[in-house]
């Protein structure tokens, strides 16, 4: 049996030899003083460009790279400022992921290698040395009348202390994404597990929903989606309110989270930003922490009213992020200038930069800080 054993194990690695075969010396990405380097296996193709989100025009041709021996292709730029870059290759016309490198992640339904510059802006972006545990958790909902899922992240030592009770992020995403979008593009878990280690944030319990209320899951799993009618009342905030209704009782049940509004947060990005606003309008006095962010808000006649209801029911941190380049930044002056006129204390994050990863990650890792202190 232990021959057997042995011959499989070889087996098995033969076949990983097999498939990395001529690529092998395709070290890519190769980040070496100010510079980076990208490398690509292809001896069939008669071009090969680099597309990077760090460039001027990402949705452009590229940076065309040269063919050196063994056919592989090279290009070596610039190291970009630190941060969470995406990438991959056109080659002959087609997009291409760099198969040397295991970092991905997914928007929607593209998959695009990742590159992580070094930095004190991305230290927390990094897998720390005490790792939380990042889970799907199924749920039935009775107002949208699907099954669920939902991701779920418990601090280090949650399963090794089972009375310690923790407060509650409720973390949102935006248009396009999903359950997994902070977990994937967000790194939402590496920031909390590094700020929670540092002793920089609270341990916190955080919990990202899907958004869309007509899906069961993240789109890679192939369920049926549910069509609602938006025009139809019955289902005008149906998200939020299963959000309120549903999730945090849900979770308030399943996991050690204290059910105070004290300890329950709630932010979310874009759509999600707008989630934020409508559940705090809705459900003024469930979360004491409220941070939307790249979202803005209207003018309207009952704006004024609304935020006063949040004011009388009471919250302790009111925090608004947004790029100053940002399409939704006029929307978020609104909102900032409708607090300061109701007399309501909150903070504005400004950054530079738009409606991007980049901006949402910075502002987890700030706000985080902050909650539940």
């Amino acid at each position: 049996m232990a021959g057997l054993v042995l011959f499989v194990g070889m087996a098995n690695a033969q076949e990983l030899a097999n498939f990395s075969r001529g690529a092998a010396q395709a070290k890519s990405p190769e980040m070496q003083g100010d510079k980076v380097t990208f490398r690509l296996n292809a001896n069939y193709a008669t071009y090969v460009n680099l597309v990077g989100s760090w460039m001027e025009n990402p949705y452009g041709a590229g940076i065309p790279m040269v063919k050196g021996e063994k056919g592989i292709w090279e290009v070596t730029v610039d190291m970009p400022s630190p941060e969470i870059y995406t990438y991959n290759f056109i080659v002959d016309g087609v997009a291409v992921n760099d198969p040397q490198n295991y970092y991905v992640q997914r928007d929607g339904t593209r998959y695009l290698n990742m590159l992580i510059v070094p930095g004190e802006r991305t230290e927390n972006y990094y897998e720390a040395n005490k790792r939380g545990t990042v889970s799907y958790r199924w749920y039935d909902s009775k107002l949208l009348g699907i099954n669920r899922r939902m991701t779920v992240y418990t601090p280090y030592g949650y399963e090794a202390n089972p009375k310690q009770k923790y407060p509650v992020l409720y973390l949102l995403h935006g248009g396009g994404g999903d359950e997994e979008a902070w977990t994937s593009m967000g790194r939402a878990a590496q920031i909390l597990d590094n700020l929670i280690e540092k002793g920089l944030a609270k341990p916190m319990i955080v919990v990202m929903p899907n958004g869309n209320p007509g899906q069961q899951a993240a789109a890679p799993l192939g369920l049926d989606v549910k069509t609602f009618d938006r025009n139809d009342p019955a289902f005008a905030n149906a998200y939020v309110k299963s959000l309120v209704e549903e999730i945090i009782p849900f979770i308030e049940k399943e996991y050690r989270a204290i059910p105070k509004p004290a300890s329950r947060a709630i932010a979310g990005l874009s759509m999600g930003g707008g989630h934020t606003t409508s559940a705090t309008i809705l459900y003024p006095g469930v979360f004491s922490y409220i941070c939307p962010m790249s979202c803005g808000i209207q003018e309207s006649e009952t704006l004024d009213a609304s935020l006063q209801g949040i004011k009388k029911a009471g919250y302790k941190l009111y925090w608004i992020g947004c790029g100053t380049a940002d399409f939704a930044w006029p929307g978020t002056e609104v909102l900032d200038k409708a607090l300061t006129r109701n007399g309501m204390e909150h903070t504005l994050y400004a950054s530079d930069g738009g409606h991007v990863w980049a901006n949402w990650r910075l502002y987890l890792n700030t706000f985080a800080q902050l909650l539940f202190k």
